[in-house]
Order: C-alpha cells, then structure tokens, then sequence
C-alpha cells in the first residue's frame, strides 16, 4: 500500500542507522515489522503460567529421548 508520511528526519535517520537498511522503504518495513513482532511476543507473554496440562521440561527431554 502506497502512503504518503511526514517523518522527522532525526527519526528517520535513527532507524535507517538501527536498521542498517539501504532505503528509506526497508529502514520503515523492518522497523514496523519488529514493532509488529514485539506486540505479539507482549500479548502471548500475558498468557504466559496459564496452562495446567503442559509438559514439564523434563518430560519433555524424557519423551525426545526415547524415540
């Protein structure tokens, strides 16, 4: 999708640098993807102790191991 921002240059110049990205277009798709990412680790880190029935690390090295 095509769109049409007014960013501040310090700002831009921050992520292009972060980045290390070639164009102003990667430095923008590679820092809203990463903010992406880190909105849906947050969201799955509240559900984090939830489940009752997991398998313990243990049970699970025992089960990887007998195959």
């Amino acid at each position: 999708m095509k769109t049409t921002l007014d960013i501040p240059e310090k700002e831009l110049q921050d992520v292009i640098s972060f980045t290390q990205a070639r164009t102003k277009r990667e430095a923008i798709v590679t820092a809203v993807a990463d903010f992406n990412r880190r909105r849906r680790m947050a969201a799955l880190v509240k559900h984090l102790g939830t489940c009752k029935n997991m398998m313990t690390e243990e049970e699970l090295r025992r089960m990887r191991e007998e195959k």
